[in-house]
C-alpha cells in the first residue's frame, strides 16, 4: 500500500526546482565579480568622462549615458584592488547600474558577461572580508562554483555610504 501513496503524491509536495540567480559577471583585479541583472540598465563602452571637483578619487567624473548624467566609478580603485599609478585601459567597458534614487556607471577592463546559478550556490559573505570603515554591507555573498572558482556577488544598493551619495556629481544641497 505504502507504493500506491508513494506514486500518487500531489505535484505540490514534489522538490521544487532550484531557483536561479542571473548575474553580469566582470573582473576587477584578479577576481569576478557579478551583480544581480535586475539592477544592471545596460552595458557599453566607457563615453567621454569628465571629472568633477571635490569627488572621492574612486569617482572619475561624469559621463553622457544616452541623455542621462551619471557618475563613472572605477570599483578597482574604490576596493584597492589596483596597484597605485596603474593608468586605465585605453578601451574600458561600463555597467550603468540602479540602486533606489541613483544611475551609477562602473568602469571594468573587459566586456561583462551574463551568468546564472542556483540561489543556493550564493553564501553570505563573511564578517571579516566587509570593508569595516563601510555601515552597510555591500556584498551580498560568495558564488561557489562547481569547478572551484567564486564570482564575489555585490549587492549595488549598499555600494556606497550615504555619505558618498550625497557626494557624487549631481547629488547633496544643490539637488
Amino acid at each position: 500500500m505504502a507504493e500506491i501513496e508513494l506514486a500518487t503524491t500531489p505535484k505540490t509536495e514534489r522538490a521544487k526546482p532550484a531557483e536561479l540567480v542571473q548575474l553580469i559577471v566582470f573582473r576587477l583585479g584578479d577576481e569576478d565579480y557579478g551583480i544581480r541583472i535586475e539592477q544592471v540598465k545596460e552595458v557599453t563602452v566607457t563615453p567621454e568622462v569628465a571629472r568633477m571637483p571635490k569627488t572621492p578619487p574612486f569617482i572619475k567624473g561624469i559621463a553622457n549615458l544616452r541623455g542621462d548624467i551619471i557618475a563613472i566609478l572605477d570599483l578597482e580603485e574604490r576596493f584597492r584592488l589596483r596597484p597605485a599609478g596603474r593608468p586605465l585601459p585605453e578601451r574600458s567597458y561600463t555597467v550603468a547600474v540602479e540602486a533606489a534614487d541613483y544611475t551609477l556607471g562602473l568602469m571594468v577592463r573587459e566586456v561583462p558577461r551574463p551568468f546564472t546559478l542556483p540561489l543556493s550556490q550564493i553564501e553570505p559573505a563573511p564578517e571579516f572580508v566587509q570593508d569595516a570603515g563601510t555601515r552597510d554591507k555591500y556584498l551580498e555573498g560568495i558564488a561557489k562554483l562547481p569547478e572551484g572558482g567564486i564570482i564575489i556577488v555585490l549587492d549595488m544598493r549598499k555600494l556606497l555610504t550615504p555619505s558618498e551619495v550625497l557626494r557624487l556629481p549631481g547629488k547633496g544641497a544643490s539637488s
